[in-house]
């Protein structure tokens, strides 16, 4: 069964402040460390970015280094406060190697430089162990040994291997000093102490530490306080101090720049600026201003070949990035290149390109521990808060996973939140140490704190969402107390032990449950003055830690608790009515869905989430894709299909529940009436029917739907949508078909400007928004606390007029930022006369300065003037002379514009012909771009925005987005045939869930090939006869045994398919098998035949029912029906650029051959040749370069040249297929693909026997061009 629950987005933690190691590089990967996990990201090579690859979260304490193999680039080392070693492979994704039950934690590790598969590491004081990561242990033997003359008398903080010196070692202290190892010289320990140190109680540890890779002998170091120092290590003496800017900044971090000899960086500890230092010179040589927040630590590794060509693709990096790219303290040098992984302090993590000093990526902000609770704002679907363990309470816009607002922090732990109701843009949280508070997010800081707990810890807040005057808090204290918002107490409900949940009831506003220490859930009533319970329930065996009332039946709520289970409680029979027993440790999330009343998911230190039916009790699904305990579940009541949840491992992941909900909304696009789809709670909740609808938004959904026209399609099937879409970016596409509908410009949402615009937008809000960032201009203070300087929104503002056009608002800006030369440099492309007025500007700013730069810059302009009375005024007389003698023979002389005629102008048609390519190719290339990165449906966006419909309708297609391709397919024009496929993938999915009806149904809505569609899905159907009967009178075919006679006196005529087609309806269908197979045969024993020419009747053909096709007299022609469908599969594969399954599908093809029971008249030797020409050729693209031709033999271009023959031309479906979201890391169970044995990234497709498994992209592929299964068994394959 497939999973109920898809992950469509994953928020990832930020790096740890913590530990120095927390970083590392080898490659085309780099990786940085969260608290619990470690994130690894890999150069994609054909977008030239870096994407997010994976996530290990092996270890269950904070990790404290980090360090990648320099010989294997797979391998890299992790240690953690576990007391624990763990060799991760990154290809495989799988632990290779682990040493447990370490005397201490390690401080810091290292790879051996000079011994393979060897890794270091020391705990505190030392000594250095050494482990052979393969040796094998017999007894009496260990695989680590430890290294002479490392025990020290200060605890170490970190140590660094010599890159190319066997043995020689330093060693970094916390006391500020270090010591030098080195074989065959005498070792120094604790030497280097900084003169200050002692001198007070501040201590000075060193934070840094790096080997010159050019060098033996020199090392940097960095203390806290007393800076950079370059050291000799043979002298044991330092050679070179480096001088900041002021006494009051420090450097935090540093690293070797190891394509330019000699320099380095270093990372400010108060401020996010970057020096360049080079260490011939105190001083830096640059320093730029990156971020606001200090750095954490720098990690330098240079460009991969063809990682950093300039290509078109750079411009359009998709991850969040900051604004600008870093401003300059002084004049630009030219930086050496090279890539630097930079992390912050407050858990900001990029990846900085010197060379071309930009931002690969910038995410600004990150949880940098455990997220506890998560809740989506009540008015506000797109917005969801966050709270951790790092103190801070986040805000984020779940569309993007972009920040929108932080807490000002420092609160402790945040163990809960709750939003107040409606617009009030509040929230309310509990701490481990300071109470609980309300901070209201509009002006930036806490407005009222809550401190009747006292010290103890407040494990949950609960803002009544029916009255918004009351909140209650629940502590280990053992109260819950009401308070209302202005601090008043009405009510304090004492327990015998600590309170750890509290839920009030959304349908009675003064009643409230809690979960206590206890294992008890209590009932209070607010109404009442009484503090004792109304009900107190008995059950658990272990402290109940949450309690959730059911928003859709009245008086029923559930608790969860350490015992692992979860009880349902029913209030008015004052019973536990079901016990969902699967978790093997706590329970601590739980959500009720607000549409379908017995659905309930859950979350439990096990690592998963589970989907409960508790109608029945049975668990629907286990989701383990979070690397750590689950704690916090929520949707949002306008999109009861998304569900977020926030995890141990810092992470929030975003779901879709549209697995459940199909048969719904394909109902729905199948124009079924509502009342199949809505029901009453008591309907809904009986076992013998589906998933059906009961919830407040499901309801205002069939009342809009009553009063919108029957012909406004666009309205309804975007409503429809949005109920049940989690997609990313679906509303993005309904407001670009709203838009190419010919929506007026004044309904578009107020959203719409940051999503992706129609291109007759672009230009307007660009303008828009660069306006207001010119406003800040206007103002003496900016734009207030936390927001973007003036300057670098003055910036943000030339920047999108130089993308508009508007060259001449472009100049002024620049001007106003004091960059002259930019501005200079463009003007001409307003005028030659503004040019020269800007010109003149500039050289009276310049005679002000008395700067020499205003020499070039007269003589440029023809000013002799200007350039005469500056030569005058600094007393050079012959210099002014020179000026002048030259102005009067002309050679300084004013500049004049080039006049042209009419006929020198372009023609306009050729012109706009050449933009519109422009605009098209630039579209199509963003769109791959977020294609590949699983965003299906903003890739469909992107060719939406340029009127492409095909485009669109491809991207959705590709991407597995049937019923959003379904959708809009019927309100855009020039798509039927595009329309029609995904009808009839949908169909086949209906065929899945057991649906036959409802797939004739869908097809009964299309308006091409409908009627061939629908006999594929009769002559599939395996039901009764009776039930087949039925389900061809409802498609408009005859019953089965009339179907026989149909095709029976088909026989005679010359129609093939149609001859087919029914007696593949009717109780004979072996009888059309073999007629089909025959023509097929005919066909490819020709010469000059192509995929196409047998597609379509081969696709009838393996309509077959499973049944028949599996019976042994049938042996022979199943044999040929595969095999045909295999071949003739590999060729679609090869026309459509199915790369990853092409060979796989000719292999297929030979074990099938090999048969003895099948003559499909197929050669095994031509499938072998034409398979390893179609190999030798993608090797040969694989490693030539662009200007290169692909070298084939003669004897493999002649059957490479036959392949393409045979495939024929693609004009569709063109590239390999991205099933949306399926990239995202997870910490499922890997596996490796049946097909190719390669590592699986994201959801798998299980086969036939359970195990084996492929890529969902692979399976989507295979499936459209071979629906039979891998196997050879006979078996479909459906992952649709």
């Amino acid at each position: 069964m497939s999973s109920l629950l898809r992950q469509v987005a994953l928020l990832a933690a930020g790096c740890q402040p913590w530990h120095k190691d927390v970083c590392a590089a080898n490659g085309d990967r780099f990786a940085y460390c969260a608290t619990l996990a470690v994130y690894i990201y890999e150069l994609d090579r054909r977008f030239n970015e870096f994407k997010l690859h994976s996530i290990m979260s092996e270890h269950k304490k904070t990790i404290t280094a980090i360090s990648w193999n320099p010989t294997n680039v797979d391998l890299f080392a992790s240690a953690s406060v576990d007391n624990q070693l763990i060799i991760w492979n990154v290809a495989e994704q799988v632990v290779v190697a682990q040493l447990n039950n370490l005397y201490s934690h390690p401080t810091s590790i290292g790879w051996c430089t000079q011994e393979k598969d060897t890794l270091s590491y020391i705990c505190e004081l030392g000594p250095l162990c050494v482990w052979n990561i393969t040796h094998i242990s017999y007894p009496g033997t260990s695989p680590v040994s430890t290294h002479r003359e490392t025990n020290f008398s200060v605890e170490v903080s970190m140590f660094r291997w010599h890159p190319t010196k066997a043995g020689k070692i330093a060693f970094g202290h916390g006391d500020g000093s270090m010591s030098l190892i080195c074989p065959g010289t005498r070792s120094h320990k604790h030497v280097l102490l900084p003169e200050h140190a002692g001198d007070d109680d501040t201590l000075d540890p060193i934070t840094a530490l790096e080997w010159d890779p050019l060098s033996v002998t020199y090392l940097l170091s960095c203390n806290k306080h007393s800076g950079v120092r370059l050291i000799d290590t043979e002298a044991v003496s330092i050679i070179g101090t480096f001088q900041l800017p002021s006494a009051a900044t420090r450097v935090h971090t540093l690293a070797w720049i190891r394509t330019a000899p000699g320099m380095f960086l270093t990372g400010d500890a108060l401020t996010g600026v970057l020096r360049v230092w080079s260490v011939s010179k105190s001083t830096p040589i640059e320093s730029i201003r990156l971020k606001k927040t200090g750095f954490h630590v720098l990690h330098v590794f240079s460009p991969t070949q063809g990682a950093t060509s300039d290509n078109s693709d750079s411009c359009i990096r998709g991850l969040p990035t900051s604004t600008g790219s870093g401003s300059l303290s002084a004049g630009q040098n030219a930086l050496p290149p090279a890539h630097v992984v930079c992390t912050f302090l407050d858990g900001g993590v990029g990846l900085y390109d010197l060379g071309k000093r930009r931002w690969n990526f910038l995410r600004d902000y990150g949880h940098i521990e455990t997220i506890f609770d998560c809740q989506f704002k009540p008015d506000n679907p797109n917005l969801i808060a966050t709270g951790s363990f790092d103190g801070t309470i986040k805000v984020w816009d779940v569309t993007t996973l972009t920040l929108v607002d932080s807490s000002p922090g420092n609160e402790g732990v945040i163990y809960s939140l709750n939003w107040a109701p409606g617009d009030l843009n509040c929230i309310a949280a509990s701490t481990s140490k300071f109470g609980a508070f309300i901070w209201d997010i509009s002006k930036g800081k806490v407005i009222k704190r809550f401190r009747e707990h006292g010290k103890s810890s407040v494990f949950s807040v609960a803002w009544n969402q029916k009255d918004p005057k009351h909140i209650a808090t629940c502590g280990g204290d053992g109260y819950c107390i009401v308070h209302q918002v202005d601090g008043k107490i009405v009510m304090k409900y004492k327990h015998p032990a600590a309170v750890f949940g509290c839920d009030w009831n959304p349908n009675n506003k003064d009643m409230l449950a809690t979960g206590c220490h206890d294992k008890k859930v209590r009932i209070f009533y607010l109404s009442t003055t009484t503090e004792q319970p109304l009900k107190v329930f008995p059950g658990h065996t272990a402290k109940v830690f949450k309690v959730k009332w059911c928003p859709l039946r009245e008086g029923i709520l559930c608790s969860g608790s350490d015992d692992g289970t979860i009880r349902v409680w029913d209030y008015s029979q004052e019973a536990c009515i079901m016990t969902l027993h699967g978790h093997t440790a706590p329970v601590r999330g739980l959500l009720w869905n607000t549409e379908i009343p017995y659905l309930l998911m859950s979350g439990s230190w096990d690592y998963s989430i589970r989907v409960w039916d508790t109608r029945d009790g049975v668990c629907l699904d286990d989701i383990r894709d979070h690397g750590a305990d689950v704690y916090g579940l929520t949707s949002h009541s306008q999109r009861p299909f998304v569900l977020a949840s926030c995890s141990r491992d810092s992470t929030m992941r975003v779901w879709s529940m549209a697995p459940l909900i199909q048969p719904l909304e394909i109902s729905i696009l199948a124009g079924l009436p509502f009342d199949k789809i809505i029901a009453p709670t008591e309907q809904v909740m009986s076992m013998r029917l589906g998933p059906q609808l009961c919830g407040r938004e499901s309801r205002s959904l069939k009342q809009l739907l009553d009063e919108l026209p029957q012909d406004d399609n666009i309205k309804r099937l975007r409503t429809c949508s949005n109920l049940f879409r989690g997609a990313r970016g679906a509303l993005n596409l309904w407001e670009l078909v709203s838009v190419v509908g010919g929506q007026q410009d004044m309904e578009l949402s107020p959203g719409y400007g940051k999503g992706i615009m129609h291109k007759k937008h672009i230009a307007s809000f660009k303008a828009a928004e660069a306006q207001e960032l010119e406003m800040v201009k206007m103002s003496k203070f900016g734009a207030g606390l936390g927001a973007p300087s003036k300057e670098e929104r003055l910036r943000e503002a030339a920047d999108i007029h130089i993308r508009l056009g508007n060259v001449q608002k472009y100049c002024e800006l620049m001007v106003e930022l004091g960059q002259w030369e930019k501005a200079l440099s463009v003007a001409p492309g307003v005028s030659v006369k503004y040019w020269t007025s800007l010109a003149q500007r500039r050289a009276e700013s310049l005679m002000s300065e008395d700067s020499e730069d205003i020499i070039p810059l007269c003589a440029a302009t023809g000013n002799a003037r200007y350039l005469v009375k500056f030569f005058t005024g600094r007393g050079q007389l012959q210099n002014a002379m020179v000026t002048a003698v030259a102005a009067s023979e002309g050679s300084i002389a004013t500049p004049n514009p080039v006049v042209r005629t009419k006929d020198d102008h372009p023609a306009s048609n050729g012109i706009d012909s050449i933009h519109t390519d422009l605009l098209g190719d630039t579209s199509a290339r963003l769109a791959d771009w977020y294609f590949s990165g699983g965003s299906g449906v903003l890739a469909a966006c992107c060719h939406l925005a340029v009127d492409d419909a095909q485009g669109a309708m491809l991207k959705l297609l590709r991407s597995s987005e049937y019923e959003l391709a379904l959708s809009i397919g019927r309100v855009l024009e020039g798509v039927d045939k595009l329309t029609a496929t995904a009808a009839e993938y949908l169909a086949q999915r209906c065929e899945r869930l057991g649906r036959w009806d409802l797939a004739i149904d869908l097809l009964a809505t299309v308006t091409d090939e409908k009627k061939l569609l629908a006999a594929k899905v009769c002559a599939r159907c395996g039901e009764t006869l009776d039930e087949i009967n039925l389900l061809h009178e409802k498609a408009g075919f005859p019953a089965m045994d009339e179907c026989l006679k149909v095709a029976e006196s088909l026989q005679t005529e010359d129609s093939v398919m149609e001859c087919v087609k029914y007696y593949l309806l009717s109780s004979s269908p072996e009888l059309g098998l073999e007629i089909g197979l025959k023509h097929v045969k005919n066909v490819i024993s020709g010469t000059q035949w192509q995929s196409g020419d047998v597609w379509d009747l081969l696709q009838l053909l393996a309509s077959i029912r499973t049944e028949k096709l599996q019976q042994h007299q049938c042996n022979g022609l199943r044999t040929e029906l595969l095999a045909l469908c295999a071949y003739v599969g590999g060729l679609m594969a090869v026309r459509r650029r199915y790369n990853s399954i092409v060979v796989p599908l000719f292999r297929h093809v030979e074990e099938l051959l090999r048969s003895d029971s099948a003559d499909p008249a197929l050669s095994i030797s031509r499938v072998v040749s034409q398979m390893e020409a179609w190999k030798a050729y993608q090797v040969s693209t694989d490693v030539r370069s662009a200007s290169e031709e692909v070298f084939l033999s003669v004897e493999q271009q002649e059957h490479y040249d036959e392949l393409l023959l045979r495939a024929g031309p693609e004009p569709l479906f063109l590239g390999p297929d991205v099933v949306s979201s399926s990239n995202l890391p997870s910490h499922m169970k890997v596996y490796k693909s049946h097909l190719n044995k390669q590592i699986i990234r994201g959801p798998v497709y299980f086969l036939e026997d359970g195990q084996s498994a492929i890529s969902i992209s692979d399976a989507v592929m295979w499936a459209k061009v071979d629906p039979f299964s891998p196997f050879g068994s006979g078996l479909r394959i459906n992952p649709f």
